[in-house]
């Protein structure tokens, strides 16, 4: 059975941590990130450790270190996901392009993704709440 662990980081354990997983053949299952309620990004780097899922969370930071040069696009493209979402730049991580987000969107609009309630969407389409 599976069992999970996580563990509260500084982003300055966050290259120490990844050589060290990547030096004892762990893989980097997922780098993901959210901002929370108060807009703070929580950005958290999962490992699998045996039969443990390790979670190493950092909070309120907007500018992280790169370890795509340890996890080679398994962690490069999470990066470039998150920086592209949620606006947090990774240091010496080129996110010059977009991965998915349209290109006409304004500077002033990085990491913003804009949500329309389900409610306006139907009317503006003009559904009602019966036609989901």
């Amino acid at each position: 059975m599976q069992t999970n662990k996580k563990f509260m980081i500084t982003k300055d354990n966050i290259i120490p941590t990844a050589k060290k997983m990547r030096e004892a053949g762990r893989q980097l299952l997922l780098i993901h990130g959210h901002r929370d309620t108060d807009g703070q990004p929580i950005i958290c780097y999962d490992y699998f450790v045996d039969d443990v899922f390790e979670s190493y969370e950092v909070r309120g930071e907007e500018k992280l270190p790169d370890i795509s040069d340890i996890y080679d696009l398994a962690a490069a493209w999470p990066e470039r996901e998150i920086n592209e979402l949620i606006g947090v730049e990774f240091e010496g991580l080129d996110c010059s392009e977009r991965l998915f987000l349209p290109d006409n969107m304004g500077d002033g609009m990085k990491g913003q993704i804009l949500v329309t309630p389900l409610d306006e969407l139907r009317k503006a389409n003009g559904l009602g709440p019966e036609d989901s």
